[in-house]
């Protein structure tokens, strides 16, 4: 998760007909995601979580911190978010994703292909060029057939947030604007190979028979940086390949930042692109939030405005959302830490008591055909 940048997630799925702001759902459409979820009906959406953990590494969650949320949330999540950073291990994180079931939810897995936690920085081990080379082959098959023998559904995204520069997969690190040193002179290179790569992984974890996983596109509401070829459709492995679009939608990520960017304001914008993109696709914000103690506005006034218009189906094409709700060090003055945690903010767990807990159109289960 990018600390300086404001993004947001979103995932869509099933047949839906065009409207002003995007795709309502066709009468007689398959209402699943390839028959593995069911999609929630019109105005109902699912609640997701990434719970918080301790080094700010995403990868070391707990069920205390999933009670923790849920209690003050007043109600259960139907998927947690977590990173499997590649640097500590290229394993299937089977005993994440085996209490994550066993609590009832599902995994929603960032398959973070990196070497460091380093952000703004080129990936070498890790490389789009390494995977299109099929270099890492091995422990992805390896992965996939412990995905597949895991038995029930999944999340999985690669790439998050792909058109933000400060990820290794992004388009900057890999050829940027250039179009003669990689495939089709028509496309920009570094958007192209992560297309290709993407396309790579998911073909290969499918030849392992991994048909449980959901493969989610999941990209930065705003593009970084703002010029033509790192627009996010760049980036789109295709309709053949994902089955969801998720995209991230944050304010204000720290004390200290100078504006005040409104939820509505960056949806308006990016939810059109992402109907436009994959018309036939659900669409969930996988990640929002905002900082608390930023003088430029309230956490738990965005928090509320934004669940309020979610509730009320501004963005048809959405199917659930999730709180990122963490809490980080900037830098050596307390008072510049971020958090985004309900435990740290009564008024922010009000909101979401009220938004989220009180609300029966929010899901805090998945449902199954």
């Amino acid at each position: 998760m990018d600390m300086w940048f404001q993004r947001v997630c979103l995932c869509t799925a099933g047949l839906l007909t065009f409207t002003m702001w995007g795709l309502q759902k066709s009468a007689g459409a398959d209402q699943t995601i390839r028959g593995i979820i069911t999609i929630p009906p019109e105005g109902q959406l699912y609640h997701g979580v990434f719970p918080g953990g301790v080094t700010g590494e995403e990868d070391d969650i707990t069920p205390a911190d999933v009670q923790s949320y849920e209690q003050l949330a007043g109600k259960s999540a139907a998927w947690i978010y977590l990173s499997h950073n590649w640097y500590k291990g290229r394993s299937f994180p089977l005993a994440t994703a085996s209490w994550i079931r066993k609590t009832g939810n599902i995994p929603f897995i960032r398959l973070m292909l990196r070497s460091s936690s380093e952000q703004n920085r080129p990936e070498r081990t890790f490389s789009l060029k390494r995977i299109l080379e099929g270099a890492l082959d091995t422990e992805l098959r390896s992965w996939a057939r412990s995905a597949r023998d895991f038995g029930t559904p999944l999340f999985v995204e690669f790439g998050t947030e792909a058109n933000g520069q400060w990820f290794p997969w992004n388009g900057w690190w890999n050829g940027k604007e250039q179009r003669k040193s990689y495939g089709d002179p028509a496309y920009p290179d570094g958007p192209e190979r992560f297309r290709d790569a993407y396309r790579h992984i998911i073909q290969t974890m499918r030849q392992e028979g991994a048909a449980n996983i959901i493969w989610v596109f999941h990209v930065n509401n705003g593009d970084n940086p703002q010029v033509p070829w790192n627009r996010l459709e760049n980036y789109y492995p295709g309709d053949d390949y994902i089955d969801c679009l998720g995209v991230s939608v944050y304010g204000a990520q720290t004390p200290m930042e100078e504006e005040w960017p409104e939820f509505r304001q960056m949806m308006d914008a990016v939810y059109p692109r992402l109907a436009a993109l994959g018309p036939t696709k659900p669409i969930m914000v996988v990640e929002f939030g905002a900082s608390k103690n930023n003088p430029r506005g309230d956490q738990a006034v965005w928090a509320e405005w934004a669940l309020s218009d979610l509730m009320q189906n501004r963005w048809p094409k959405v199917v659930g959302f999730s709180w990122w709700n963490e809490g980080w060090q900037n830098d050596n003055n307390p008072e510049h830490d971020t958090s985004m945690r309900l435990q740290d903010n009564p008024s922010l767990a009000a909101v979401f008591r009220k938004w989220v807990g009180a609300r029966r159109n929010v899901l805090g289960r998945i449902s199954y055909p």
